[in-house]
């Protein structure tokens, strides 16, 4: 990364560890890819190290990022290793908005910024096979029902990134009792809490989002710790961990060419294919898409620390993602169309990156969502 893009102490310390491990994380990748295998070294020495702690406020003990801060680390991590990066991505997202927007009672912050400082890792799981992605509204089938002791749970949610890996599952649930949809704080080593171990997808393989399975677990009434839209509805600029992994990802797939190009040199031709007009054209055009998805990316992260009205923060922040998606993609079938045949072989990484590239359109916000969504706000219908 040049290093006239660093902007902060924490981006340039954590830069640094990050290249020092580059090579170690990237020797995993492709057993973890092939065996849908969760990339627990790399996750490890992250919370080790206390990349956990990035988003946590200095008050509670942690690193106190910006969200430029996070969304620059999280490209570069994104470029070391796609599943490593996304993974460890929704742990930060979920600690920053957390803890910058206030969403739970002070105790409960507290408690949870020591298990945090600890080693925890947490994701939300939201999503259900009867209703699709949650941002589109469905109620969940998840069910939590009152009891003397707290709340019981039963219910099984998909797309759980980080599964085996988390220590925390922030739940969405329909509490029959309240008539409404809440969060639920639930711990892996409750009762009833099972993984489903049934991730077989295309794309993110090592993220191993596999079903979380809820039977009649059993929590303190406390962990009762959301109500959904209580608080009102937030820009929240630490979502933009995903296309900033995924940003990352059409990154390694630039340089995989470039190197590429420098070096492959058939008998038909003089000197490499870099000297091929066709060759250098898809460079150009690679290297354009790169430069003004990154730069869209980066100045969306900059606005949260600015004094940006939020009808300009949510528009932003949902473009930024449709941006760097469909622009990433254009930059990974360049690099394959650079490289050739040779892009599809196993054992180069290239058709990982596709592969998990396009598991990216399907985080949110998606992509009719995100037109509509901005449609409606510059027709002043929000």
């Amino acid at each position: 990364m040049k290093s006239g893009l660093i902007q902060s102490d924490i981006q340039r310390k954590w830069l640094a560890k990050l290249e020092s491990v580059k090579d170690e994380f990237q020797s995993h990748s492709e057993y973890n890819d092939l065996h849908s295998r969760f990339p627990y070294e790399n996750i490890e020495w992250l919370v080790k190290e206390g990349y956990t702690l990035l988003t946590l406020p200095k008050e509670y003990g942690g690193e106190g990022c910006t969200v430029e801060d996070m969304v620059v680390l999280q490209s570069y991590l994104g470029s070391i290793d796609g599943a490593t990066a996304l993974s460890i991505g929704w742990h930060l997202s979920v600690v920053g908005q957390l803890f910058e927007q206030e969403m739970w009672e002070q105790s409960m912050l507290d408690r949870f910024a020591e298990q945090v400082k600890q080693g925890a890792l947490v994701n939300r799981a939201v999503s259900e096979a009867e209703t699709g992605s949650p941002t589109r509204g469905g109620r969940p089938g998840t069910h939590a029902v009152e009891n003397d002791e707290g709340y019981l749970l039963n219910g099984v949610k998909t797309f759980t990134s980080m599964s085996k890996g988390l220590t925390h599952y922030i739940v969405s649930a329909y509490s029959e009792s309240d008539q409404d949809v809440g969060f639920f704080l639930v711990e892996r080593d409750m009762p009833g809490v099972e993984i489903a171990d049934n991730w077989n997808m295309v794309g993110m393989r090592a993220t191993e989002s596999h079903d979380l399975v809820l039977n009649d677990v059993q929590i303190p009434k406390e962990n009762f710790v959301e109500v959904r839209g209580a608080r009102g509805k937030k820009p929240n600029g630490w979502i933009l961990h995903i296309p900033s992994t995924y940003l990352g990802i059409a990154q390694a797939a630039r340089d995989y060419a470039v190197d590429f190009a420098k070096e492959y040199s058939p008998n038909s031709i003089e000197g490499t294919i870099g000297d091929l007009t066709t060759v250098q054209q898809n460079l150009g055009k690679m290297e354009s898409l790169l430069l003004s998805a990154r730069h869209f990316l980066w100045s969306t992260a900059r606005m949260y620390h600015e004094d940006v009205e939020d009808a300009l923060l949510w528009n932003e922040t949902s473009a930024s993602k449709v941006l760097v998606m469909n622009q990433g993609i254009e930059v990974i079938v360049l690099a394959m169309r650079i490289v050739g045949a040779k892009s599809l072989e196993m054992e180069r990484p290239l058709q990982r990156y596709y592969r998990d590239m396009r598991a990216g359109l399907h985080n949110p916000p998606m992509e009719d969502m995100a037109y509509t969504n901005i449609a409606k706000s510059i027709l002043g219908r929000i």
